[in-house]
């Protein structure tokens, strides 16, 4: 039997699960044994909302493990990743995606048209923030922070204060907890953040022979995705306080596959919403993610995000999937 390879993950019940999944698809490929090593981040022991916590406060200590060697690779929710590489750290694979799109969780079964003027509705991102506010539904949007049981709970629970939630379907998917959703967001309603839904399994860039291990986990056209929807996130040099969404899905085309890519830039107060699409071939998956963001600059969205909301390349944290 191989030594066990070491999977540095969060503890979370949603990064658990995640870092599972890969561990046993490593494994049923590869034969290789892996064990689970959870990493306790800055992100897990702050309260703090996930916009003001800083740069890679889900990943640093993740990074920091592998650059040391106490883990062999660790497993991130991709939308967590400071754009910026990480010196001497190499993004090996990522596995096939779970669907990006974003999912409400609201009382009495009711979808996002359904909820009532002035009606609660609790969620951790800027983004999906501001894209609610741009709906024009006069609802009450309120921050909050937790795991996805906790968040749950606001709306589900014996003592639930909120109206509704929305989260990540991805993680619920996860968890198994599909059966909670009353609605999955059409894009047009609810644009994702880049690489939602999305993992990268991360090694020492050294590492050659895992690198070459964990490249049997990669999906081509996940990969492309994310590429695509990263390069508009890092040219658009996005701080934590900008809503960006991106949402690029991989199609057959006339003259073969093609990437649809959709990028939006909305102010917080949801009165500016700026969003186009572009197309290209995957293996030009960051020239058109990087032109898109050329273009929603050129529109204006730098005056959107501000020169308080620029904070430099890779220097971007949405926040965790749940």
């Amino acid at each position: 039997m191989s030594t066990p390879l070491r999977l540095g993950t969060r503890g979370s019940k949603l990064a658990m699960a995640q870092s599972g999944h890969v561990a046993e698809a490593l494994t049923a490929a590869t034969g290789r044994p892996v064990e689970l090593v959870e990493v306790v981040t800055a992100g897990d022991r702050s309260s703090a909302p996930v916009h003001r916590l800083g740069v890679g406060v889900f990943v640093s200590a993740l990074r920091d493990a592998l650059t040391a060697g106490t883990i062999d690779f660790a497993v991130h929710s991709y939308k967590d990743l400071p754009t910026a590489a990480a010196a001497g750290l190499h993004v090996a694979a990522v596995p096939t995606r779970q669907d990006p799109r974003d999912a409400l969780v609201a009382r009495d079964g009711r979808t996002l048209t359904e909820l009532p003027s002035g009606a609660t509705v609790g969620t951790g991102a800027l983004r999906r923030i501001a894209q609610l506010h741009a709906l024009g539904m006069q609802l009450e949007v309120t921050p909050i922070r937790g795991n996805v049981d906790s968040r749950l709970a606001r709306v589900l629970g014996p003592e639930a204060d909120l109206d509704a939630v929305v989260l990540a379907r991805a993680g619920l998917a996860r968890l198994g907890r599909t059966d909670v959703i009353t609605e999955t967001l059409d894009p047009m309603l609810m644009l994702p953040a880049p690489a939602q839904g999305a993992l990268a399994v991360e090694c020492r860039a050294d590492d050659t022979d895992l690198v070459e291990l964990l490249a049997v986990l990669d999906d081509a056209p996940s990969h492309a995705a994310v590429v695509a929807e990263r390069a508009l996130l890092a040219t658009l040099e996005a701080g934590c306080s900008a809503p960006v969404a991106a949402y690029a899905e991989l199609a057959e085309g006339d003259a073969g596959e093609e990437i649809y890519l959709r990028g939006a830039v909305i102010s917080p107060d949801g009165t500016r919403d700026l969003r186009l699409s572009r197309t290209g071939t995957p293996a030009d998956a960051a020239e058109i993610g990087k032109a898109l963001a050329a273009e929603l600059l050129d529109l204006g969205a730098d005056s959107i995000l501000g020169h308080d909301g620029h904070a430099g390349p890779g220097t971007q944290q949405f926040g965790s999937t749940e």
